[in-house]
C-alpha cells in the first residue's frame, strides 16, 4: 500500500466540477449546487425516515403509523406513549445523531490524511476516548457529563499524542495510519488493564459498554449527543468548502486564501470531539466511521469531501443495523456493535485487497 501525498492524487480521483451555479444579483456571491449529492442526500435520508418509521412501529408490541403520530404529538393512549417515547425514540435519536456523528468524523480524518484507513477507531481516537470514559466509570463512579468529558479529554489527548509522534511529517499519508494502529493497541491494553481493577460489577458493566451498544438509552444520552451534534455538524459544513481545497495540497490551498494551519487544527478537534461523544454515548461502534464516508464518496461521485451525504449515510447505517440486531435476534439484547463490526471487517477486508491491487500495479 502507497503512502499517498496532499499533492498526489489517484487518476480516477481527478476533480469532477458539476452541478447547478446559483449567482446573487450583480454576482458577488455564487453557489455550486452538485445535483447528484443532493440527490443522493435524499433518497439517503428517505431511506432513513423509512428505517426510523419501522424501528418505531414494529417490535414485541406492534403499532401502526397513526398510533406513533399521535404518541409523538401527546394524543396517543398511555401504552403507545410509553412504547414510543420512553423506550424507542430515545434509542433512534442516539443512533441517528451517534451514527451521523462517526461518519462526519471519519470523512474529516481521511480528508486530512488522504488515506482510506484514516479513521478515528483505526488510528486510536475511539480507543482514547474509551480510555477517558472508562476512567470516569471505573476510577471516578462519575455521572453521564463527566463520562462525556472524559471521554472527550481521552480522545483530544490520543490526538496530541498521535500528532506528536508525526510531528514536521504532516497528517498526509501512511506513516499516521500505521503509527495510529500502533497507539491504537497501546490504548486497548489500558483499557483491559482498567477493567481488571474494577470490581466484578463495574467490570461486566464496561465490557459491555465496550461492545458498542444502543440498549437501554434514554433521553439522558440521546440528549447528550443530541446536543454535541447541533453544534459541532454545522462547523464541520461551514468548513467543508476549505477541506476540499487543502485536499489539493498545501501550496494550492494557501493560494486560494485558507489558512491550512488554522483549517486542520479546527477540523481536527471537530472530528475528535465527534468520535468521542459518540463513544462516551454508545461506546466504542466500529467501522462506521470508516466505511460511511467511502459510500457516500462512491455514491455522490466527487472529488469533494460531501459531509451531509456522509453523515446520512453514518445514521442510516447504524439505525439500519440496530434495527436488524433487534428484529433478528430477539431473544438476546445484541449490541450493535457485533452487527457494525460483522460488516466493517468484511468492508476492510475489500478496501485492504483493493489497495493491494493498486499498489502492485
Amino acid at each position: 500500500m502507497n503512502p499517498v501525498h496532499p499533492t498526489e492524487a489517484p487518476a480516477e480521483a481527478a476533480p469532477v466540477i458539476s452541478g447547478t451555479v446559483v449567482r446573487a444579483r450583480g454576482g458577488g456571491i455564487s453557489l455550486r449546487i452538485p445535483g447528484r449529492s443532493v440527490a443522493v442526500g435524499v433518497v439517503l435520508f428517505a431511506v432513513l425516515v423509512v428505517v426510523m418509521g419501522t424501528s418505531l412501529t414494529t417490535g414485541d408490541f406492534e403499532l401502526s403509523v397513526t398510533e406513533v403520530v399521535k404518541a409523538l404529538t401527546g394524543n396517543g393512549s398511555p401504552g403507545a406513549d410509553f412504547i414510543v417515547n420512553t423506550l424507542r425514540l430515545p434509542r433512534l435519536v442516539t443512533a441517528v445523531c451517534v451514527g451521523a456523528a462517526l461518519a462526519v468524523s471519519g470523512g474529516i480524518l481521511q480528508s486530512l490524511t488522504g488515506n482510506a484507513l484514516g479513521s478515528p477507531d483505526v488510528i486510536g481516537f475511539t480507543n482514547g476516548a474509551a480510555v477517558g470514559a472508562l476512567t470516569v466509570i471505573i476510577v471516578l463512579h462519575g455521572s453521564m457529563t463527566q463520562i462525556a468529558l472524559g471521554a472527550l479529554l481521552g480522545g483530544l489527548a490520543t490526538a496530541a499524542a498521535v500528532t506528536l509522534l508525526i510531528a514536521g511529517r504532516g497528517l498526509q499519508g501512511f506513516r499516521l495510519v500505521v503509527i495510529g494502529i500502533g497507539v491504537s493497541a497501546l490504548l486497548l491494553a489500558v483499557n483491559s488493564y482498567l477493567i481488571t481493577r474494577a470490581t466484578f460489577q463495574e467490570a461486566l458493566e464496561a465490557q459491555a459498554w465496550l461492545l458498542g451498544s444502543l440498549n437501554n438509552r434514554g433521553w439522558t444520552q440521546a440528549g447528550a449527543i443530541g446536543l454535541a451534534v447541533l453544534v459541532l455538524l454545522p462547523v464541520a459544513f461551514v468548513f467543508a468548502r476549505r477541506l476540499s481545497m487543502v485536499e489539493m495540497g498545501d501550496v494550492t490551498a494557501t493560494a486560494l486564501g485558507v489558512d491550512v494551519a488554522r483549517t486542520r487544527t479546527v477540523l481536527l478537534v471537530v472530528c475528535v470531539a465527534l468520535a468521542a461523544f459518540a463513544t462516551a454515548v454508545a461506546g466504542p461502534i466500529w467501522f462506521v466511521a470508516l466505511a460511511a464516508p467511502q459510500v457516500a464518496r462512491r455514491l455522490t461521485r466527487s472529488s469533494a469531501p460531501a459531509l451531509v451525504p456522509t453523515a446520512l449515510m453514518g445514521a442510516v447505517l447504524l439505525t439500519a443495523s440496530d434495527l436488524a440486531v433487534q428484529r433478528l435476534f430477539t431473544d438476546a439484547l445484541l449490541p450493535v456493535g457485533a452487527a457494525t463490526g460483522t460488516i466493517g471487517g468484511l468492508y476492510l477486508i475489500r478496501l485492504l485487497v483493493t489497495e493491494s491491487r493498486k499498489s502492485r500495479a
